[in-house]
């Protein structure tokens, strides 16, 4: 059951940015230098190079740099970013893996935007069939 952050924008990079920073504090900020779960889980994914400089930076209190940091491809991987059509085949991904259920951190930066994103996502399970 995992919790993912939901961005609605065809552009992936614009799509990320808002997640940089909350990207930056999970792989730098969470534990120390040598416990830290979320930094070696981006390890066990093949980020290890980026997961050690977010953490460097964050630890060194360069936040905006670390946000800046982060790879891109960990954030494609760890949240659902893009179009409405990417999403949906995400969304399809995820059950192949074995989800059941997906807790998803709808992004926006007013109400409305998030409730736009509840909205379009439980569109997207209709569409798929996973919402069965």
């Amino acid at each position: 059951m995992p919790t993912v952050p939901v961005v609605l924008n065809d552009d992936i990079e614009a799509a990320a940015a808002p997640l940089r920073s909350y990207c930056a504090l999970y792989l730098g900020g969470m534990g120390s230098r040598e416990k830290n779960f979320y930094n070696a889980l981006a390890v066990r994914m093949g980020f290890a190079e980026g997961a050690a400089r977010v953490q460097d930076l964050f630890l060194a209190k360069a936040h905006r740099e670390a946000a800046a940091a982060v790879p891109l491809d960990f954030i494609d991987q760890t949240s659902l970013i893009g179009s409405r059509g990417r999403i949906k085949d995400r969304l399809s991904r995820y059950a192949a893996s074995g989800v059941t259920t997906l807790t998803i951190a709808a992004e926006g930066a007013s109400l409305g935007e998030r409730l736009h994103v509840v909205r379009t996502m439980a569109e997207l399970l209709d569409e798929s069939g996973l919402g069965d």
